[in-house]
């Protein structure tokens, strides 16, 4: 039994005692050691292995700490698992994609935060994995924050509508109403990172513009960020003529999950086709996201890791 002493900042102490200790004892399950907080004192109790990765996980910590980040359990779980995939906490948590109001938004595993700077860098992005992995957020995160510093002149949603087969004028409304459910995560997401009377202006303006797929066809997108949603539901031809929609000053992210794909089975998936042919392709980026990517709740891993063992086995 290792015993080990040290002490922390007053900032730090303050963030490991918030919410009735809940952070101190997340450190304690994540390194499986017993770990006492005494005012500014840590004591550490457990096997040398153990002591160690409570140290590692208590630094990182402490640096975000310093950086002006409130920590709870849900950081515990982020730096733990960016230590596992020998990452730099600091890296990933410390980057700030978009901020409004109460709400920070950024990446919280080491592929998210690859998927930020593919974003950020290449001209296509393709990122592709399970619910609950940030993909669509993400994305428009940094969609937002394109049109905010002026990178782009609008954003342009798009989504397949393969529920209604494309044909949306079975739905009652305006354009807006027909595609509103199936854009409403986008919109969900837009609405958290923008004041509501300013998306709706933006809407009105046609900065933000929404559209089924479907009315792609023979437009040039220039100076736009595209978020193309649901990919998987695309069909080989549709995705070919997505991807040549490409215009002058344009950043396209193409988001979807290819174990949730609704296409007839006799038909591939235009993601599953775009992400093998495209991939090396240079100025374009495909991220592969997998369940320690899921930042949801942690049963949402446990059904994905279920699902995927039951599809290696049928």
């Amino acid at each position: 039994m290792t015993r080990a002493a040290f002490t922390v900042s007053d900032a730090f102490a303050r963030e490991l005692a918030s919410r009735e200790d809940a952070v101190l004892k997340a450190v304690a399950q994540a390194a499986t050691c017993k770990v006492y907080l005494r005012g500014d004192e840590v004591m550490l109790d457990g096997d040398d292995a153990q002591v160690g990765r409570a140290r590692t996980v208590l630094a990182e910590l402490g640096e975000l700490v310093d950086r002006g980040m409130p920590l709870e359990t849900q950081t515990v779980e982020a730096v733990t698992g960016v230590l596992s995939a020998e990452g730099h906490a600091g890296d990933v948590l410390g980057d700030v994609v978009w901020r409004h109001r109460t709400t920070t938004i950024r990446p919280r595993t080491l592929n998210q935060k690859r998927y930020v700077d593919a974003i950020r860098t290449a001209t296509m992005t393709f990122g592709c994995g399970p619910a609950g992995t940030g993909k669509t957020y993400l994305a428009m995160a940094l969609a937002v924050a394109a049109l905010e510093e002026r990178q782009v002149s609008r954003i342009i949603l798009t989504r397949p509508a393969v529920e209604a087969g494309e044909r949306l004028g079975f739905l009652p409304g305006d354009l807006m109403a027909k595609v509103d459910p199936y854009l409403r995560p986008l919109f969900d997401a837009l609405y958290d990172m923008m004041d509501g009377e300013r998306v709706t202006a933006l809407l009105e303006r046609g900065v933000v513009e929404v559209a089924p797929l479907a009315f792609m066809r023979g437009r040039t997108l220039n100076d736009a960020f595209i978020i193309l949603d649901e990919a998987q539901n695309t069909t080989r031809e549709q995705m070919r003529m997505f991807l040549t929609r490409l215009g002058m000053g344009s950043k396209v992210v193409v988001t979807g999950d290819p174990t949730q794909i609704d296409l007839p089975r006799d038909q591939r998936s235009g993601l599953v086709e775009a992400r093998d042919v495209l991939r090396g392709v240079e100025g374009i980026e495909v991220i592969d996201f997998d369940r320690a990517d899921v930042v949801r709740h942690q049963l949402v891993q446990r059904i994905v890791e279920a699902y995927r063992v039951s599809d290696e086995e049928s």
